[in-house]
């Protein structure tokens, strides 16, 4: 491997004081307020986050994004200044980040950004758009010489909380227009020396939703292309960055240059609140990508990812609280570039006489995660609907735990053993002690742990909720845990869980729900007849008829956080 990307974003969140954060890239409007003060705090942020990341073996970061320094002649005259005003400062900090510390830099970028004078100027035409896009991008790479490339995102983009002129959306509908862009774009990676580097992730929109998992999108997408300066970034899995998802097996299919995408801060899993170790899954790819042919490096998020309330900079915080998500940095690369086991990566930033008492606090760790934060006879089923593989883990997202009838009725239609599932809950629930224990030993955040356990108990009291038989007694017990949480932990404190319970009785009937998991729902990667007839296309149709007229009719979780909901019925 020779590539060992991490991305760099986290200097720009300084300040950055909304309730609720959307972690996927740059800030930028938070960023016109900034003062001279500002940018110096955060030149010098990036010098000590690109000291620490160079000196553990990353060679090159990420950082956002092509939309905030590419001006266009129909740009408003505000946008075109401040894109001016943009590009003076990050070429500074290209500077520094390749003249002091010699890493390679990678600008992200969505397939398409848009203003609203440019969507007036250029209309919806797709010719239109694409030779706009690709004169965006010969302008970047031409003005910044810094860069060794661009990453490329066309399965996402903007999400619905963004307040910015300048946003990106979808423009990429199948693999057949991805490819076409594709082999337009790399004639000018080439003749520079550059990398494209090409994300599969998506977020199951379109026919090209399926791109992160379908063999055949991903061919189509990548057919006749054999350019040296192409590199294809997957995720692990076939979804986003979850446990009990085997390895993306499009490591082992195409032939092109390949990254792995490894998530330190881990967003559905506490995001660096409290451990949750990724080394011994890293030793697991590492050993199976073995066996992949073309594989150059890895792609390691420690900022990047979510819409949540945590607040913690991977490198920043001068009181160490962002040591969960340095410890799987550390395994990351001690794993890949290293070659070394992901438990020795303990040795590089804890004393001797901590390491023992870490390493066992952080496999406790990775069972309660494992077995109480995760359900595991729900996690373990291959399940897919329309072209999304559904995660592992629905009860619990991002910053937000959720105590319904709704999740109590689907969990009891796809659990098959609820006897196991909460004796495994209940077995791993009693390794906090020992934990709390093992965090003061290593001299490590013991209040992380206590917190991890407390919310930890919410999840448990969830899991009886969701399939002991009804009791008034575990409706009051949830109550008061709930009021106990946020007592020992309020706000002015620590960034907690947003505990959402609702006893309200669901519509649906059990038959009515097993009816339509059937209908809706497959275990298979393939599509079914049904699904090309009716999950595929009428579903998106009686959505988009049927979807309440008002948008606060629907829930604010569901049209607010990343693209909305309706995104999936593309």
């Amino acid at each position: 491997m020779e590539l060992f990307l991490i991305d760099a974003i986290g200097p720009f969140f300084r300040g950055y004081e909304r309730t609720r954060v959307n972690w996927s890239k740059i800030p930028f409007t938070h960023l016109d307020t900034a003062s001279p003060e500002d940018w110096a705090a955060i030149e010098n942020e990036l010098r000590d986050f690109a000291r620490q990341v160079s000196a553990q073996g990353y060679n090159a970061v990420t950082l956002d994004d092509l939309a905030h320094l590419a001006p266009h002649p129909s740009h408003e005259p505000e946008v075109a200044e401040r894109i001016h005003f943009l590009r003076g400062k990050f070429t500074r900090f290209f500077d520094v980040l390749r003249d002091e510390f010699g890493l390679r830099i990678y600008l992200t970028t969505d397939v398409l950004p848009m203003t609203p004078a440019s969507s007036a100027a250029l209309g919806d035409d797709p010719a239109e758009l694409e030779n706009y896009y690709c004169g965006l991008v010969r302008g970047i790479l031409e003005d910044f010489p810094q860069l060794s490339g661009l990453i490329l995102r066309v399965g996402e983009s903007d999400g619905n909380d963004v307040q910015d002129p300048i946003r990106t959306q979808l423009h990429l509908r199948n693999a057949g227009e991805a490819n076409r862009l594709l082999r337009r774009l790399l004639p000018e990676f080439e003749k520079r020396g550059k990398d494209l580097i090409f994300r599969t992730w998506t977020v199951g929109a379109h026919r090209i939703g399926d791109l992160i998992w379908h063999r055949g999108t991903l061919e189509k997408t990548l057919e006749g292309i054999d350019s040296p300066n192409l590199i294809v970034s997957m995720k692990h899995g076939e979804s986003d960055f979850f446990r009990y998802l085997p390895l993306n097996r499009a490591f082992f299919r195409i032939k092109q240059r390949k990254l792995l995408e490894l998530q330190a801060r881990r967003e559905y899993e506490g995001a660096g609140e409290y451990p949750s170790f990724i080394g011994w899954d890293c030793e697991r790819f590492a050993m199976e990508l073995a066996r992949a042919e073309n594989v150059v490096g890895i792609s390691v998020w420690c900022q990047t990812g979510g819409w949540h309330r945590f607040r913690r900079r991977a490198y920043l915080e001068k009181d160490g609280r962002d040591i969960w998500i340095r410890i799987n940095t550390e395994a990351a690369i001690t794993v890949f570039k290293h070659r070394k086991s992901a438990d020795s990566s303990l040795e590089n930033l804890l004393e001797s006489n901590q390491a023992s008492a870490t390493l066992e606090l952080l496999d406790h760790a990775d069972t309660v995660i494992r077995e109480l934060f995760y359900i595991g006879d729900f996690a373990r089923q291959k399940l897919f609907f329309r072209r999304v593989r559904i995660p592992p883990l629905l009860h619990v997202y991002w910053d937000s735990l959720f105590i319904n009838h709704a999740v109590r009725k689907m969990m009891g239609h796809f659990v098959a053993d609820p006897t196991s599932v909460l004796r495994g809950g209940e077995i791993a629930a009693g390794l906090f002690p020992r934990m709390i224990s093992l965090a003061k030993e290593a001299d490590l955040l013991v209040d992380d742990i206590v917190h991890m356990s407390d919310f930890f108990h919410l999840v448990l009291l969830a899991r009886r909720y969701y399939f002991l038989p009804f009791d008034e007694s575990i409706v009051e017990q949830i109550r008061l845990a709930k009021i106990a949480y946020k007592k020992h932990w309020p706000l002015g404190t620590r960034q907690r869980y947003r505990i959402k319970v609702s006893f309200e009785p669901f519509p649906l009937k059990r038959r009515t729900l097993a009816l339509a998991a059937r209908i809706l729902l497959r275990r298979k990667r393939g599509y079914r007849m049904l699904d090309r007839i009716f999950t595929l296309y009428l579903s998106g149709f009686a959505f988009r008829v049927l979807r309440p007229r008002d948008p606060a009719a629907m829930p604010k979780f569901l049209r607010e956080s990343a693209m909305g909901v309706d995104t999936l019925f593309k």
